[in-house]
């Protein structure tokens, strides 16, 4: 087992902060804004569809590593009422501002392909690029394409921890070499050179980019989801 457990590290598009190791994600966000509508951690569990065991745990992991995060009052069998603290609301003001930032970069960093649709099922085709074959949602009636893939759907691995193609959902496989990265405070932007008139952009948090240990020139292989490209007809 590695480091990083029974799971290969990988670069991918994820707003997070972290303290002690302990990441704060979106999942922590809702739960935190719940209990500022519901007023106590056992409504805002049940608005969430989730137990309070689980949220109770959760929550004090997050506190163990980043403080202080709701005023509770005693109360019955619904555990009382909780406030969020000011540490609570400055945690998720910073996050919306990176998730702001995560979505901003996103949108400007778009990779177009060009390609011929070899073979189609349903609303599901393969077209044909100079990187490889690509599973896509393509149009009715659409033959030469343009294959369009946001920064943010690229998932990046090391070729000797990728998984196989069949055991992902993220069917679509593209191999090539980093030409470039360009890091910011908490995001990296990763051209890729896939074999294409085009390279690749990946858009990544800089911890993942730290967990792979990329650098200019290293070979990587990239992954994408089917239903996060789109073949439009050219």
């Amino acid at each position: 087992m590695s480091r990083y457990g029974d799971e290969p590290p990988s670069a991918d598009f994820a707003a997070r902060l972290y303290a002690d190791g302990v990441a704060f994600e979106d999942r922590d966000a809702a739960l935190l804004r719940a209990v500022a509508e519901t007023g106590s951690l056992n409504a805002a569990a049940q608005s969430l569809g989730r137990s309070y065991s689980r949220a109770h745990k959760r929550l004090s992991t997050l506190e163990e590593a980043f403080g202080p995060l709701l005023d509770r009052q005693r109360g019955g069998a619904s555990g009382g009422g909780s406030e969020l603290t000011d540490l609570a609301e400055t945690l998720l003001a910073r996050f919306d501002r990176l998730r702001a930032e995560y979505s901003g970069v996103a949108e400007t960093d778009e990779t177009v392909l060009e390609g011929r649709v070899v073979e189609r099922t349903g609303e599901l085709g393969v077209v044909e690029t100079d990187a490889g074959e690509l599973r896509a949602l393509v149009e009715a009636d659409a033959e030469t394409v343009q294959v369009s893939i946001r920064a943010d759907a690229v998932t990046l691995q090391s070729p000797d921890a990728a998984p196989m193609a069949a055991e992902t959902s993220a069917r679509n496989r593209l191999s090539g070499t980093v030409t470039d990265i360009d890091a910011g405070e908490a995001v990296a932007t990763v051209t890729v050179d896939v074999g294409a008139e085009r390279p690749l952009t990946a858009l990544v948090t800089c911890r993942s980019l730290e967990l792979l240990d990329l650098a200019v020139g290293d070979p990587v292989v990239a992954s994408l989801k089917a239903m996060t490209i789109r073949a439009i007809p050219r």
